[in-house]
């Protein structure tokens, strides 16, 4: 895969206050990066710099090889930024609005026509284009920004908080439209609160606080540097007492713990190590019915990169 969306050691400032402070990351074609961070921890400066509607002062972002300083249209041209919250016209229906926002992408007579409907399609909306906004469900107005989003067909796109507000099933849907169109070959650069939605549709995350990156890459790798030793749920058909027992007398298992009917450890042995360790429960006659590691999951990253302080 090729790069897209490149940002390099971008900083900015608002006064006394650095919202952005060097942060760089990468977005390749056809991935989905999902950007995380407390409330005011700069993710949304970033993504309006990387939208060319604000300007680093330090730094710089490249859209498909082209900068956000020097080549701002040619990056407008390829980039889509759907926002949090968008403005709904009065008295307008899902067809008025996707038709003005394609004139203003220099769409014209029979294409433009043609690429509305195929947006409308792609989103769901065909059998609603004469409904009004003002009527929309919260789903189907994210739905409608998210169809305004790709009528110039833009590689890259970055979506600020899409999923806030809507139900489960509309989560799912809007999840779904994002991989389809990563699987397009879009790079998708997406924010969210909504971390467990975020660990089932991206590839990686960036992690940023008070404007400083603190981490990115895929989740496991991101888990591997933060906590080295390996972390193992076992459950046995024997009492958790006796279970409990037996891993203090193993001399690579440390911190272990009881959860609910079973026991989580740490093992800081190899993956040979591991299975002597469970060769060595069954001999004892414990009858271990479940012996999984486990894995760190987003939340997990996110508190343990994270100290919730605000700037």
């Amino acid at each position: 895969m090729t790069l897209a969306l490149e940002i390099r050691s971008i900083t900015k400032t608002f006064g006394a206050l650095k919202a952005v402070n060097e942060v760089s990351f990468q977005v390749k074609r056809g991935e989905i990066l999902g950007f995380i961070g407390p409330n005011g921890a700069g993710k949304t400066t970033t993504m309006r710099i990387c939208a060319t509607l604000e300007y680093p002062d330090h730094g710089d972002v490249f859209v498909d090889g082209h900068s956000v300083l020097t080549y701002p249209r040619e990056v407008r041209a390829r980039l889509g930024f759907m926002p949090d919250s968008y403005g709904a016209y009065a008295n307008t229906t899902i067809w008025e609005y996707l038709d003005f926002y394609a004139r203003a992408y220099g769409l014209k007579g029979a294409s433009r026509s043609k690429r509305v409907g195929e947006v409308m399609d792609f989103t769901q909306l065909g059998d609603l284009q004469e409904k009004e906004i003002a009527t929309l469900s919260k789903g189907m107005k994210q739905r409608l920004c998210l169809a305004k989003t790709l009528l110039h067909d833009p590689s890259v796109m970055i979506l600020d908080e899409p999923a806030a507000g809507l139900d489960p099933r509309a989560r799912v849907e809007l999840r779904e439209l994002v991989r389809a169109l990563a699987g397009m070959g879009k790079a998708i650069l997406v924010s969210s609160h909504i971390l467990t939605e975020l660990a089932e549709m991206c590839d990686g995350v960036a992690v940023i606080e008070r404007g400083t990156l603190k981490a990115t890459g895929a989740v496991s790798d991101i888990t591997r540097s933060l906590r080295p030793s390996s972390q193992v749920f076992v459950r046995a058909l024997a009492p958790v007492e006796a279970l409990e027992r037996a891993l203090a007398e193993q001399p690579l298992v440390e911190r272990a713990h009881r959860e609910g009917a079973g026991m989580v450890f740490e093992h800081q042995g190899t993956p040979e190590d591991l299975s002597k360790l469970l060769a060595a429960l069954v001999a004892q006659g414990l009858a271990p019915v479940e012996f999984a590691p486990r894995e760190a999951n987003l939340e997990e990253v996110f508190l343990s990169l994270t100290e919730g302080k605000l700037q």
